[in-house]
């Protein structure tokens, strides 16, 4: 099977040069996006190895799409069956790395493998700490257990070209959003570990945490908005329903049904962007709000029993049925397979 490493690199140092020559000598053909690094760069991308294929962009467009460039270029020029790995200019990914990740994609075509560090030794804090953080919400939304969330060490076989290209993201969020599709889709994710590098304290990485966390998270974040807008029509209508009439219960049930309805549009539209039927999504949505209603009004009659004013215990019960809703919503009610 033909071996193809694709690099996408911006504003890059020597060791892109030295890493093209590697793989070429171990019989890789080598595809670089120059991903608009400007005149300054322009020697350092001549002087690579003459059997290196070099796309541009005039300008940076981000990771995903250069990524995403040369996967559109790869697919056009080499005729199946073909292992395409991906890896960073940056000098974080060594051969031996790259030769133990494309045997594990040889051995599982149907898997997408990551090549994924341990974080031992060495690891600047904001990297060790953005790992986690993806590691968690990553298994969280997804269900899917990865280590190394953030790896750029990626292998998978012509298989899989289209869904590849076809994933949304121009910039860092698009790494997660294969991963997310991956986990949607039923795709195997196979880890092989690789050695943990960071050059000069990662200096080279162009990752922003605040800017591209916000990429990367953003339906998450998107969906923290919607339910925290849906929270507070939910929760004046409570206080309000609930200082009138003195009745909690059917306060929270009065609130819940106008804040739904409010939800559901919210979610369908700006978070999930949900194509499908209306009447079939409303149906699924407001059975797991029935669901939801049934779990909140027993936790908010078991708390006000107990003593906690409605008030509180209204906080209590809404931040603990908050995660649920986002797993059951994002995997089940506006799953972008069963609505597109």
């Amino acid at each position: 099977m033909n071996r193809i490493a694709l690099i996408p690199a911006y504003q890059p140092d020597r060791t892109l040069e030295t890493l093209a020559a590697e793989l070429i000598q171990k019989g890789f053909s080598v595809v670089v996006v120059d991903d608009g690094s400007g005149p300054a760069y322009k020697s350092l991308f001549d002087h690579l190895n003459p059997r290196v294929i070099l796309l541009r962009h005039s300008e940076n467009r981000g990771k995903g799409a250069a990524l995403k460039t040369g996967l559109n270029y790869i697919q056009e020029q080499f005729p199946p069956p073909y292992l395409v790995v991906t890896a960073d200019a940056d000098g974080q990914h060594q051969l031996p790395d790259i030769l133990s990740v494309c045997a594990a994609g040889e051995a599982s075509p149907d898997s997408l493998v990551l090549g994924s560090r341990r974080f031992d030794g060495k690891v600047p804090l904001k990297s060790r700490l953005g790992n986690t953080m993806t590691r968690l919400i990553y298994r969280l939304s997804s269900g899917v257990r990865v280590y190394d969330t953030q790896t750029g060490l990626r292998c998978f076989s012509h298989r899989l070209m289209d869904r590849m290209r076809s994933i949304e993201g121009d910039r860092y969020e698009y790494e997660m959003n294969v991963l997310m599709q991956a986990a949607r889709s039923g795709i195997p994710i196979r880890e092989v570990w690789i050695k943990t590098v960071y050059l000069n304290g990662n200096a080279s990485s162009h990752f922003h945490p605040v800017r591209d966390s916000c990429r990367i998270f953003r339906e998450i974040l998107r969906f923290s908005a919607s339910s925290l807008c849906s929270f507070l029509v939910d929760y004046s209508l409570f206080c309000l329903l609930s200082a009138a009439t003195g009745l909690p219960a059917f306060s929270n049930i009065a609130a819940r049904l106008v804040s739904a309805v409010v939800n559901f549009n919210l979610n369908r539209r700006l978070v999930f962007d949900a194509k499908g039927h209306t009447l079939p999504l409303a149906r699924n949505y407001f059975l797991l709000a029935a669901f939801l209603l049934l779990c909140s009004t027993a936790l908010l009659h078991g708390l006000t029993l107990s003593g906690l004013a409605p008030w509180i215990a209204k906080l209590l019960t809404e931040s603990l049925l908050f995660t649920f809703s986002y797993l059951m919503q994002h995997h089940v009610i506006f799953r972008k397979e069963r609505t597109a």
